[in-house]
């Protein structure tokens, strides 16, 4: 009697019936989103790079693992690779800042502290982030030249994707966090509903991984900024200062401040105002110090502002900035080490370019995001782009 191959099944449960719900996914996503600059929407007045992604910087790299299973599974794994070496081995520079507190993100304390990161950047869902942990504590020793390695300080971020992601199932594993990270690499970044963004919304539509970058013109420095973004949080939408979530009638506490009428509701999935995180990943190759890295960082949230959040109490914003100049060795030779650094005032342009660039990544979230249903029937709305388009027309004519 011939044996029956299980491997095979497994594989098709584990493999292709996945790929086939994300091709379902893409097959009924529509026409090709744009992204902020194909709508006309371009923030500041720096230039973007020749991607207008976080890949702008040379050597930083990206990669995503999106899981859609059934219908209640809508989640995924984001990574940014400051370099393709031995991260270990050759950490850069780093700095941390919390614009609010309520989140879960690991190993930032070590990186607040010594100024370096020395694995990848991985973001994910709020209950997946000790799973997260260990798959890059488990890459970094596998590494060669870390076979002595007996301490990793895994950074990883995250956000709530619970109103479109069964998060209490937690099925996100250590795989999937590596097939992110083995996937990363340079060039064009996807965005949009994938990897860690497949299941957040963003001011009541539904958000995502988005990206942007700037160049500072020679006479500045010559220096590019990056960033990347997962954005999953509330407020009032505003583009490029055009008043987004008043024209189309979405925003937070929009009930209290039109009237109580029963369907004047927010559109906030969950009905929670106050709910909701963003994390921005940010890299740059000026040589910087973790002092001012950590300047850098804090500027991110001016970008965050100039999109409608006001950060609020149940929102975890976090920014993990890095420079891809001046890697440290982990065994150094030498007592003392020696690096080019800018100093303090040659500072401003890059400070203008973080906020463009985030503010800009954040645009193409949720520009490039489509509709997404999930647990329990929830479904996230893309934003819509001929409305979109409309409201912009209007503000350029007034």
């Amino acid at each position: 009697m011939m044996k029956f191959d299980f491997s095979l099944l497994k594989y098709c449960f584990e493999v292709c019936l996945p790929l086939a719900a994300m091709s379902l996914v893409a097959a009924t996503a529509g026409p090709q989103r744009p992204r902020a600059r194909e709508l006309g929407l371009s923030p500041g007045v720096m230039t973007p790079g020749p991607l207008n992604a976080i890949t702008d910087v040379a050597s930083v790299q990206v990669g995503h693992r999106t899981l859609i299973k059934g219908g209640s599974v809508r989640t995924g794994v984001t990574a940014v690779l400051p370099h393709g070496g031995n991260l270990f081995q050759e950490k850069v520079p780093a700095a941390v800042y919390v614009g609010n507190g309520h989140g879960k993100a690991a190993g930032f304390l070590q990186v607040q502290e010594l100024g370096l990161i020395e694995t990848p950047v991985v973001l994910t869902n709020t209950l997946s982030v000790g799973t997260a942990v260990e798959a890059v504590v488990a890459w970094t020793l596998a590494r060669p030249g870390n076979e002595k390695v007996s301490s990793v300080n895994a950074v990883v971020g995250e956000t709530n994707d619970g109103y479109l992601n069964d998060i209490r199932g937690m099925h996100v594993t250590r795989k999937d966090v590596l097939a992110a990270i083995d996937a990363a690499g340079g060039g064009p970044v996807e965005e949009g509903s994938v990897g860690a963004g497949t299941g957040t919304t963003a001011f009541a539509w539904k958000g995502g991984i988005g990206t942007a970058s700037r160049v500072l013109p020679e006479e500045l420095g010559g220096y590019t900024v990056g960033a990347l973004v997962q954005s999953n949080y509330g407020g009032i939408l505003t583009m490029d200062g055009y008043p987004v979530g008043e024209k189309l009638g979405r925003y937070s506490f929009r009930e209290y401040l039109e009237g109580s009428s029963s369907d004047a509701g927010t559109g906030i999935p969950g009905g929670r105002e106050d709910y909701g995180s963003c994390m921005i990943v940010l890299a740059t190759d000026a040589p910087l110090e973790s002092r001012n890295l950590e300047r850098l960082a804090k500027r991110a949230v001016l970008g965050l502002a100039r999109t409608g959040s006001f950060m609020s109490n149940g929102s975890g914003d976090f920014v993990i900035a890095f420079s891809t100049r001046n890697r440290v060795p982990h065994s150094p030779t030498d007592r003392t080490q020696a690096g080019e650094y800018l100093r303090n005032d040659a500072l401003s342009p890059l400070f203008l370019a973080v906020v463009e660039a985030v503010e800009e990544a954040l645009y193409n979230s949720l520009l490039k995001a489509t509709t997404v249903t999930g647990r329990d029937g929830h479904t996230a709305e893309a934003l819509p782009i001929e409305p979109l388009k409309k409201i912009i027309t209007s503000k350029r004519n007034d």
